[in-house]
């Protein structure tokens, strides 16, 4: 058992309340179930039974926000567990929504790694896709998939090489930043060296 040892009204929500327990932030409520289960600083409670409680009354509050945040844009599972969480739901609730949505094909992150590699593949290397789709809490299954799709990458290279390129001098100092900014954009080490010596280098330099 523990103790409430604080209910906080949410400055940006008044019908949403902070829970504490121990003296440690654990989730946010609706006032209306805080109310209608009578819980009150001091009270002892198990966080099994808060869990419970908050399931029951906000798996559906908790559906919508997530519904209303990928509508925008597809998002991954770990995004919406991450914006969900932020919103002060526990753990459990999170999962149920999460495994709800992937159930009606709202969360795909194969699918949201494939259209992710193919929009970005035109101006961004491999490594740097592949960095960014981990961020965003792609598996190394999903992402290496996704990245099988896209085939050769020296096309975009040459295209992301050219317009840098584009009324800068050709000379061996423009040619060793084009190759810099090449690797930065996630482009493999050879790829980068043959495109940027191949759009920056006049005939007789080489780097």
């Amino acid at each position: 058992m523990k103790k409430i040892t604080d209910i906080k009204q949410q400055v940006k929500n008044p019908t949403r309340v902070n829970i504490y327990l121990d003296n440690t932030f654990y989730c946010g409520l609706e006032l209306e179930t805080v109310m209608k289960n009578r819980l009150k600083k001091g009270m002892e409670i198990d966080e099994e039974r808060l869990d419970e409680l908050q399931r029951e009354s906000e798996s559906a509050r908790a559906l919508d926000k997530a519904l209303s945040f990928i509508s925008r844009s597809k998002k991954t599972k770990k995004q919406v567990e991450t914006y969900l969480a932020g919103k002060g739901y526990t753990e459990k609730t999170i999962e149920s929504v999460v495994e709800k949505m992937k159930g009606y094909n709202f969360i795909d992150d194969g699918e949201y790694a494939e259209e992710y590699a193919a929009a970005y593949s035109k101006n961004k290397g491999k490594r740097l896709i592949a960095l960014e789709l981990k961020r965003k809490g792609v598996s190394d299954a999903d992402m290496r998939a996704a990245l099988e799709n896209v085939g050769d990458e020296s096309e975009a290279a040459e295209n992301v090489a050219r317009k840098y390129m584009k009324n800068k001098e050709k000379n061996r100092e423009n040619t060793l930043k084009c190759y810099k900014y090449l690797l930065g954009k996630g482009f493999d080490y050879d790829t980068a060296k043959i495109i940027a010596e191949r759009e920056g280098k006049n005939e007789d330099d080489s780097f």
